[in-house]
């Protein structure tokens, strides 16, 4: 059979205990929600659907082609202006996912002959640009500046360092300030994903490149998603002007693929505008992190200190972290569940996102409920 080696495939992740599943969810649900990167729960408020519905209205369903040809309309313009303004880079362009984002970055700015120097903690949209890119990517230890500095003096020519600015398993943040520093030393780009700093770190949410005071470096490239702080969906590269153009003229991802959504464009939009007037939602987001930390922690959980919103809570294998996921949601609350191959170092997790609307009563929920169904 064609696809025969599929079922040996299937059963060894049974035997491992890694089968994932699709859960369609209802559009309303009792559940208690620590599993989304709803971090300022966005994704429902009035505003944000507001936004989304009217674009669809006056825009259509779709945005009917590649951003090339007729997939660019004045709301996704209006939208790249405003997102480069409030995270205080240059310019911006909108793409349809994150995903496509990070591969545009990656891929666009390591051409042939150039080095890229990978953490080993990135997210798998920067792992995969970076086998796409036609450079040479050197994967160097997590966090550590010096393994930067290391790999780029070792070689001449041109190269770019890349690494999520708050890594999507733990949480903890990279040292950017650090890395920024080395890349200028050895003339190099540096490409940060801030996927899950925009909405939570720097000056009202502006994200932990303008928190590390890089935000409109001309060295410095950020990548975002609209679908985590803003509540919408699609992502963006934000840098220079220079750079901005040659993604347009060379970034596959962006050339080739149908513009975002109307209806996606709107709620981002909506979502950064109500932002700028309520910047508070950052902060509650990050003191939610905190609680859950400082709870849990006191409960005998381990659990890895939040430099965002995302808490990772450590278990001792992946069937274990399966069940115990399992059985929080039988008590009602959600977590997310990594185990490998989500999770490079082989430690699975509950992965636990806080959101700037929960209150003191849900933390407290969510902590007993942990602690109650611990394997």
């Amino acid at each position: 059979m064609a696809f025969g080696w599929i079922d040996e495939q299937a059963r060894a992740r049974r035997r491992a205990g890694l089968v994932r599943t699709l859960r369609p969810r209802p559009a309303g649900s009792p559940l208690l929600d620590l599993a989304s990167n709803d971090y300022l729960g966005l994704a429902r408020h009035p505003e944000i659907v507001e936004g989304a519905a009217e674009a669809a209205r006056r825009w259509g369903g779709g945005s009917t082609g590649s951003r090339l040809v007729t997939g660019t309309t004045e709301l996704h313009a209006e939208l790249e202006r405003e997102l480069a303004d409030f995270c205080g880079f240059e310019a911006a362009l909108v793409f349809s996912s994150g995903y496509a984002a990070n591969l545009a970055a990656v891929t666009a700015l390591a051409p042939h002959g150039s080095l890229i120097v990978s953490d080993a903690g990135n997210h798998a949209s920067l792992i995969d640009g970076c086998r796409l890119a036609r450079g040479t990517t050197q994967v160097v230890e997590h966090a550590e500046p010096e393994a930067v500095r290391k790999a780029l003096g070792a070689r001449r020519g041109p190269a770019v360092a890349v690494s999520d600015t708050v890594f999507s398993v733990d949480g903890d943040a990279a040292p950017l300030a650090e890395l920024a520093s080395i890349c200028r030393e050895f003339g190099a780009g540096l490409i940060v994903d801030d996927a899950h700093g925009l909405g939570v770190l720097g000056t009202g949410g502006r994200g932990a490149a303008q928190a590390a005071r890089l935000a409109g470096a001309p060295e410095t490239v950020a990548t975002v998603t609209l679908s985590k702080s803003l509540g919408s969906q699609g992502g963006a590269v934000l840098g220079p002007a220079g750079v901005i153009d040659h993604l347009v003229n060379t970034a596959r991802t962006f050339i080739f693929d149908t513009g975002l959504a109307p209806a996606a464009a709107g709620a981002a939009l909506a979502a950064l505008r109500l932002l700028r007037r309520e910047p508070e939602r950052a902060a509650r987001a990050r003191a939610v992190a905190t609680a859950l930390y400082d709870r849990l922690t006191a409960e005998g959980h381990e659990a890895v200190r939040p430099d965002a919103a995302v808490v990772s809570v450590r278990t001792p294998s992946a069937d274990r972290a399966v069940r115990w996921a399992a059985d929080c949601r039988a008590a009602g609350v959600v977590v997310g569940c990594f185990r490998p191959p989500s999770v490079p170092d082989g430690i699975s997790r509950l992965r636990l996102t806080a959101r700037a609307d929960l209150t003191d009563e849900q933390i407290g929920r969510a902590v007993r409920v942990i602690g109650e169904t611990r394997p």
